[in-house]
């Protein structure tokens, strides 16, 4: 009997029914001597995984840390926070969140303590949404996470708004756009070491993801990206960006809406406006498959009421 015991065992390890997959370790890039880049897999949350898959950027000032962007449970957090002890022996202090997707804010729960930052339309979104991004990460990474909560900014800041603040001796300009990516986007960007962090307004190698985006205000953030100075820009997802990559994102997503635009002008429903596209640099990004459908979906519905 003890032999059954021990074989089903082992068959359950190999199926993978008890074995968990272990998190990846994030690529540490570092930009300066206090500003580091945490970039994780690309993909979508699934086991393989474990929910890592989203950018993060340290921020190391004179007591603690801002640590911009948290990941999307509370494992991925502690995996963040123990690659951040690697860098430094300071605590996080103080969490920025550039918009209210869970894989962005749903590690804000492994920092108790920290002061959470973020638009007023995230903090909104992240009350009405957030424990359906548990329930959401839970079903694609296939188990559950009984202690990740969506924690809300208690910090927030205006739409259209430009904001000069200083945390932990670190100059920065928290600029909330017009809603982007999805209604409640914040960028940071930090003067004295002209690096730009772009949450997921800015993207590289992977399809821009339209789904709960104002795909016309998108591509007006993107102008206005391309007037700051920078030496880098971390983007949500993805690898390191120049100006040269945004002004390529720029046209990337200009060019699809006037495509759009121009087949709903011509009276076509959004599937034949799809046959009418060049989606050939579309095609190169990872997410190509999963993302298009719905990107044209929301850039249709857009020009239908822009020209109603």
């Amino acid at each position: 009997m003890k032999r059954i015991i021990l074989t089903l065992f082992v068959l359950l390890l190999a199926s993978g029914a008890w074995a968990k997959t272990k998190m990846p370790e994030p690529k540490v890039v570092k930009i300066n001597a206090r500003v580091y880049a945490l970039l994780g897999p690309m993909g979508q949350p699934s086991s393989h995984n474990q929910g890592y898959m989203v950018n993060s950027t340290v921020i190391i000032g004179d007591k603690g840390v801002i640590l911009v962007d948290t990941g999307a449970t509370d494992e991925v957090g502690k995996n963040i926070a123990r690659t951040i002890a690697k860098i430094t022996p300071k605590p996080v202090t103080h969490i920025i969140n550039t918009h209210h997707h869970g894989d962005h804010i749903l590690g804000n729960v492994a920092f108790p303590g920290a002061v959470i930052l973020s638009s007023e339309q995230c903090r909104i979104w992240v009350e009405k949404t957030g424990d359906e991004w548990v329930q959401l990460m839970e079903n694609m990474i296939g188990r559950k996470f009984p202690n990740t909560h969506p924690m809300p900014a208690t910090v927030t800041f205006k739409e259209e708004s430009r904001n000069d603040r200083s945390l932990q001796g670190v100059k920065m300009l928290l600029w909330v756009p017009r809603g982007s990516h999805t209604a409640g986007d914040m960028m940071v960007y930090l003067p004295d070491d002209k690096v730009l962090i772009g949450g997921d307004i800015l993207v590289n190698t992977t399809v821009p993801v339209m789904r709960d985006g104002y795909v016309r205000n998108w591509i007006a953030a993107l102008e206005q990206v391309q007037k700051f100075d920078t030496v880098a820009i971390i983007p949500g997802h993805g690898p390191l960006m120049n100006q040269a990559d945004v002004a390529k994102l720029h046209k990337l997503i200009a060019d699809f809406y006037a495509g759009v635009e121009s087949g709903y002008k011509k009276g076509l429903n959004d599937s034949e406006v799809r046959n009418t596209l060049n989606l050939a640099e579309w095609k190169k990004l990872k997410g190509y498959e999963e993302n298009i459908g719905s990107d044209i979906s929301r850039a249709y519905l857009e020009a239908e009421a822009a020209n109603f």
